[in-house]
Protein backbone atom coordinates (compact mmCIF):
# COMPACT_ATOMS: atom_id res chain seq x y z
CA UNK A 1 0.00 0.00 0.00
CA UNK A 2 1.32 3.59 -0.84
CA UNK A 3 1.28 6.42 1.24
CA UNK A 4 -0.67 9.48 0.56
CA UNK A 5 0.15 12.45 -0.52
CA UNK A 6 -1.10 16.25 -0.71
CA UNK A 7 -1.79 14.92 -4.23
CA UNK A 8 -3.69 12.19 -3.76
CA UNK A 9 -7.60 12.35 -5.56
CA UNK A 10 -9.99 11.02 -3.23
CA UNK A 11 -13.35 10.94 -4.20
CA UNK A 12 -16.87 10.09 -3.60
CA UNK A 13 -19.04 7.08 -5.07
CA UNK A 14 -20.51 9.53 -7.45
CA UNK A 15 -17.05 11.40 -8.35
CA UNK A 16 -17.01 14.35 -6.04
CA UNK A 17 -13.52 15.43 -5.54
CA UNK A 18 -11.94 15.44 -2.08
CA UNK A 19 -10.15 18.75 -1.07
CA UNK A 20 -6.98 17.77 0.69
CA UNK A 21 -5.76 19.31 3.73
CA UNK A 22 -2.64 18.42 5.50
CA UNK A 23 -1.79 18.70 9.32
CA UNK A 24 1.63 17.92 8.86
CA UNK A 25 4.21 19.72 6.88
CA UNK A 26 8.11 18.15 7.58
CA UNK A 27 7.68 14.77 6.32
CA UNK A 28 7.38 14.95 2.58
CA UNK A 29 8.15 12.24 -0.54
CA UNK A 30 9.61 14.42 -3.94
CA UNK A 31 8.84 17.20 -2.03
CA UNK A 32 5.46 16.71 -1.53
CA UNK A 33 3.88 16.62 2.35
CA UNK A 34 2.63 13.34 3.35
CA UNK A 35 -1.30 12.72 5.03
CA UNK A 36 -1.75 11.83 8.36
CA UNK A 37 -4.65 10.49 10.31
CA UNK A 38 -7.53 12.86 10.38
CA UNK A 39 -6.40 14.91 7.51
CA UNK A 40 -9.18 12.80 4.74
CA UNK A 41 -11.34 14.07 7.69
CA UNK A 42 -14.14 16.71 7.37
CA UNK A 43 -12.86 17.69 4.09
CA UNK A 44 -14.62 18.96 1.53
CA UNK A 45 -16.24 17.23 -1.63
CA UNK A 46 -16.42 19.52 -4.61
CA UNK A 47 -18.50 18.46 -7.70
CA UNK A 48 -20.82 15.59 -6.35
CA UNK A 49 -23.12 15.31 -8.96
CA UNK A 50 -26.02 13.85 -6.48
CA UNK A 51 -27.89 17.02 -6.49
CA UNK A 52 -31.40 15.55 -7.30
CA UNK A 53 -33.22 17.83 -5.23
CA UNK A 54 -37.13 16.37 -6.46
CA UNK A 55 -35.67 13.14 -5.03
CA UNK A 56 -34.27 14.18 -1.89
CA UNK A 57 -30.90 13.19 -3.23
CA UNK A 58 -28.52 15.78 -1.15
CA UNK A 59 -24.58 15.98 -2.51
CA UNK A 60 -21.30 14.48 -0.86
CA UNK A 61 -20.05 17.91 0.86
CA UNK A 62 -18.20 16.43 3.88
CA UNK A 63 -15.96 13.47 4.49
CA UNK A 64 -16.66 11.85 7.82
CA UNK A 65 -14.52 9.51 10.08
CA UNK A 66 -11.65 7.27 8.02
CA UNK A 67 -13.06 3.59 8.31
CA UNK A 68 -10.10 1.91 7.13
CA UNK A 69 -6.35 3.01 5.85
CA UNK A 70 -4.33 4.10 8.20
CA UNK A 71 -0.88 2.57 9.11
CA UNK A 72 -1.02 0.87 12.17
CA UNK A 73 2.74 0.55 12.07
CA UNK A 74 3.73 3.74 10.47
CA UNK A 75 3.20 7.10 12.66
CA UNK A 76 4.67 10.53 11.82
CA UNK A 77 4.54 12.57 15.36
CA UNK A 78 2.49 10.12 16.63
CA UNK A 79 -0.35 10.18 13.38
CA UNK A 80 -0.63 7.34 11.77
CA UNK A 81 0.13 7.15 7.69
CA UNK A 82 -2.44 7.70 5.48
CA UNK A 83 -2.44 4.43 3.06
CA UNK A 84 -4.18 4.09 -0.48
CA UNK A 85 -6.88 1.69 1.16
CA UNK A 86 -8.31 4.88 3.08
CA UNK A 87 -11.82 4.91 2.72
CA UNK A 88 -14.63 6.50 4.74
CA UNK A 89 -18.55 7.69 4.33
CA UNK A 90 -19.53 11.30 3.48
CA UNK A 91 -22.31 12.85 4.43
CA UNK A 92 -24.29 12.59 0.99
CA UNK A 93 -27.71 10.37 0.16
CA UNK A 94 -28.05 7.74 0.83
CA UNK A 95 -27.16 7.82 4.49
CA UNK A 96 -24.71 5.55 5.29
CA UNK A 97 -24.06 3.90 2.21
CA UNK A 98 -21.86 6.53 0.25
CA UNK A 99 -18.15 6.27 0.32
CA UNK A 100 -15.36 8.44 -0.37
CA UNK A 101 -11.85 6.71 -1.39
CA UNK A 102 -8.51 6.87 -2.46
CA UNK A 103 -8.17 6.69 -6.72
CA UNK A 104 -4.65 7.91 -7.20
CA UNK A 105 -1.72 8.12 -4.01
CA UNK A 106 -0.43 11.23 -5.03
CA UNK A 107 3.36 9.23 -4.98
CA UNK A 108 4.47 6.10 -6.22
CA UNK A 109 7.74 5.78 -4.26
CA UNK A 110 6.59 5.01 -0.76
CA UNK A 111 4.96 1.98 0.61
CA UNK A 112 3.93 0.54 3.95
CA UNK A 113 2.57 -2.85 4.90
CA UNK A 114 -0.84 -1.52 6.97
Amino acid sequence: MQWLTIDARLACDHGGNVKNKNSQDWVRIADRVVLVSTDPEGRDINGCPNADVMMGMRPCKTCLKVVVGYSTFVKIGGCKVCLSTVQGLTDGTPPGLVNYKVLTPGQALVVAAS
